[in-house]
């Protein structure tokens, strides 16, 4: 309610020359996904309006009100700003002759090491899916190298060329553990990275490769294969696993039937593997993939809770093997 106009001097140009600007940092903020960015536009179309009630004399709570409103706008940028932006750099790096390109995400806000995770993509090689998870795991406080099996450029255009691509590793198990191993070898040495605290995690082929990553007897604490092939040429090398195991699998998948998983399961007992695995009833293959659509009558479909539990058991697995001191959000 107003008790009367008080035309002050310059109200009515603070209000507009606060509230424009404001108005368009918040829509930067959203556009640029920086949400401090916004929280400062906010806090500007506060102050606009608080001049605003100043203009139109409104009751001392109305201003009382916006004032109060700034500081929260402004304390809310500020701790986004504390906790940094995730930021995202093309890595080089060499298996032999072969060159690779991977994607590192990390918060670069954070200061000094922190526990490492390798993103393994599916066969169709590197792309927006596996450096979007390794944004993610950043978000998480983790720095990710999203890494490159294939060789830098290549992927495939269709099924045919990733079925083609996906079966040279398939077929020589070694050449696999030795492209990831490169991956491993390329985060252990970056200085944000704890290189005695690395994991890794896969999806499809990518999570293949990580069993087979921890086949080799790489010095990793733990892997994570998302709807991935758990066969391996010579079970006798799963006795040379150091750390832990978590597999996730559809219930449903054609290309991972329960007779392979009650075997995999056989030979991680035998080989004395701190391992786990979980099956999503009713899900296929690609369960945790938006790109592979929403028919499950073709094998490969996305489900978007199998998707949402898979992702929170392995969050659960990595703050079990790293700890919880790191920041875990969203």
């Amino acid at each position: 309610m107003a008790i009367g106009k008080r035309n002050g001097p310059g109200y009515r140009e603070l209000f507009i020359s606060l509230c424009v600007p404001g108005l368009i940092l918040v829509a930067l903020g959203r556009l640029a996904d920086r949400i401090a960015l916004s929280h400062v536009g906010m806090a500007l179309v506060s102050v606009g309006i608080f001049f605003y009630g100043k203009l139109k004399g409104f009751r001392r709570w109305w201003s009382i009100a916006w004032l109060a409103l700034v500081c929260i706008y402004l304390l809310l940028a500020l701790t986004e700003l504390a906790h940094g932006a995730v930021r995202t750099e093309t890595v080089e790096y060499a298996h032999g002759d072969v060159v690779l390109e991977g994607v590192l995400a990390f918060d670069d806000a954070a200061a000094g090491p922190r526990p490492g995770v390798i993103v393994v993509h599916e066969w169709k090689g590197l792309g927006p899916y596996a450096v979007r998870r390794a944004e993610q795991l950043a978000q998480l406080g983790y720095i990710a190298l999203a890494a490159d099996m294939y060789g830098k450029g290549v992927r495939a255009k269709d099924h045919t060329e990733a079925a083609a691509l996906s079966g040279i590793y398939r077929n020589d198990r070694t050449l696999m553990r030795e492209r990831i191993t490169a991956a491993l070898d390329t985060l252990r040495r970056h200085p944000l990275a704890d290189p005695h605290r690395i994991a890794a995690i896969g999806y499809c082929f990518g999570g293949t490769s990580v069993l087979e990553l921890a086949r080799s007897g790489a010095d990793v604490v733990g892997v994570v294969s998302f709807h991935g092939a758990l066969d391996t040429p010579d079970q006798a090398d799963d006795r040379n696993i150091k750390g832990r195991v978590l597999v996730l699998t559809g219930g449903a998948d054609p290309h991972v039937l329960p007779e392979q998983v009650a075997a995999f399961e056989r030979e991680m007992k035998d080989a004395g593997v701190d391992y786990r695995v979980v099956v999503y009833e009713g899900a296929v293959h690609s369960f945790t993939v938006p790109e592979a659509g929403n028919d499950p009558s073709t094998g490969a479909a996305y489900d978007a809770e199998a998707d949402q539990r898979s992702w929170e058991a392995m969050r659960e697995f990595l703050q079990e093997l790293f700890g919880s001191s790191l920041r875990h959000i969203g």
